[in-house]
């Protein structure tokens, strides 16, 4: 998409390639949230430093790859509303985190689940441009962030990793850093991947205990998240069938909530109750069904009775 190569990247930008990079990956198959990675970057680029010449000049530069996105994708409500593009990204983030804590929780460890991790990560750091992070979503970007990582660092020497949340007090995360990274983002095309550069950021992954954390386990991450698609390989869609999900139950206390005339739902009731059903939608454009559905109910729920 980007067709307006960037400058290469000012070493005082260091902290965003990496977010510029999953930009270019995704804007095949997942131009909204390629977009959202770039505004992020931008953003957080202005408050490092939008003085010096090099990165005024490449910041414009990344400023004409999102109008040119704006203006390519202008009918879609994920880039001209805020909280569709919200809950589109998270559902995204979310689909990459159950996919590489699948394989953890199941022993299956290797780079692709590693980058996974990492990469939800980052995308809940893309969350931040449309406000602050919930305290799961912290959790969350911690916990992957880390468990990058300590995988990583297993994997490189010749340990076999534990799976699921586990304490490593004064776990070492000498985590090889991406050198290629500024060198390729200014070609507008996204670099082939392979074993020699599945590396990730070591800087502010905490090393503290994760036992006290509940991380949920990814039971309806279906078996073809795009995360499972390699990059560069030409492939557009997989054959592979989705296992088949376990659909929650409706609650029970639905069927039986009624409405108290004297119920006054307030502008923000109002605006979780369409965040919820925005999720709802996002979520079915992976065919979560299990992900709409509770989100579907929390919103009934509210609207019937007030509370969540």
């Amino acid at each position: 998409m980007a067709a307006t190569a960037l400058p290469p990247l000012p070493a005082q930008f260091k902290n965003i390639q990496h977010h510029l990079r999953t930009a270019q990956e995704l804007d095949k198959r997942e131009p909204v949230v390629a977009y959202y990675c770039r505004l992020y970057a931008m953003q957080t680029g202005m408050k490092i430093d939008s003085k010096t010449p090099e990165c005024r000049k490449f910041l414009s530069k990344l400023m004409d790859q999102l109008e040119a996105m704006k203006k390519q994708f202008g009918d879609n409500e994920a880039i001209t509303q805020e909280i569709v593009g919200s809950a589109h990204v998270e559902n995204y983030a979310l689909k990459m985190f159950l996919y590489a804590d699948n394989e953890d929780r199941a022993g299956r460890f290797h780079k692709n689940m590693i980058k996974s991790f990492y990469t939800a990560s980052l995308l809940i750091d893309v969350l931040t441009v449309f406000g602050e992070l919930s305290e799961e979503n912290v959790q969350h970007r911690k916990y992957a962030r880390w468990k990058a990582a300590y995988i990583h660092n297993c994997l490189k020497n010749g340990e076999t990793p534990q799976p699921g949340p586990i304490g490593m007090e004064g776990e070492s995360l000498d985590v090889e850093r991406e050198e290629a990274g500024s060198s390729s983002l200014h070609s507008g095309t996204t670099q082939p991947t392979s074993s020699s550069s599945s590396t990730y950021e070591a800087n502010n992954i905490p090393s503290s205990n994760y036992t006290g954390i509940h991380i949920p386990p990814g039971a309806h991450a279906p078996a073809n998240t795009p995360a499972e698609v390699p990059h560069n390989t030409g492939v557009t869609s997989n054959t592979i069938e989705p296992p088949p999900q376990n659909i929650p139950l409706v609650d029970p206390s639905l069927y039986s909530a009624q409405s108290a005339g004297e119920v006054r739902l307030t502008p923000e009731d109002f605006a979780r109750a369409q965040k919820y059903c925005k999720y709802a939608g996002s979520a079915l454009q992976y065919e979560d069904v299990s992900t709409a559905v509770q989100n579907l109910q929390k919103a009934l729920k509210l609207l019937i009775t007030g509370r969540e």
